[in-house]
């Protein structure tokens, strides 16, 4: 069986113009990091999880507006460095965390539900029913 796995052309660019330049060069800042997420679909709902390390559920907020869902988080840095203390390479990412999505039908807003467990969100959206598209009649 194949493995496959997805091209992210600027993944590795932050790790490769480290040791490039005299003064390390950093791509964070640029907005609100990413974060991975499956998004899965039965005839009844579509489930979401996202992996949200290092967020507490009271920092997710999870917005939903038809078929747009939108999940806003923020990592926070816990302490500080002790005197004295250097720090040799930071990797873990602070700051805020953002995805929006369209599904390809609606989502009853009232019978959704979340869950956050071991840093992953997995939110059940139910479908709307009733929702089929009205024909026009062309004059």
């Amino acid at each position: 069986m194949a493995n496959i796995t997805r091209f992210d052309p600027f993944g590795d660019l932050d790790d490769l113009l480290q040791g490039f330049f005299v003064r390390p060069l950093s791509l964070e800042g640029r907005g609100p990091a990413r974060f991975r997420m499956d998004v899965k679909e039965d005839e009844q709902k579509y489930t979401v999880l996202a992996e949200l390390p290092g967020v507490k559920k009271e920092d997710i907020q999870v917005t939903i507006d038809g078929n747009q869902v939108a999940i806003a988080a923020e990592v926070k840095k816990d302490g500080e460095e002790q005197q004295g203390e250097k720090v040799l390479r930071r990797e873990r990412y602070y700051g805020k965390l953002y995805r929006a999505f369209s599904l390809g039908q609606e989502v009853d807003e009232g019978a959704a539900s979340a869950r956050f467990v071991d840093g992953v969100l997995e939110l059940t959206l139910p479908k709307r029913t009733g929702t089929s598209g009205r024909r026009l009649t062309i004059t």
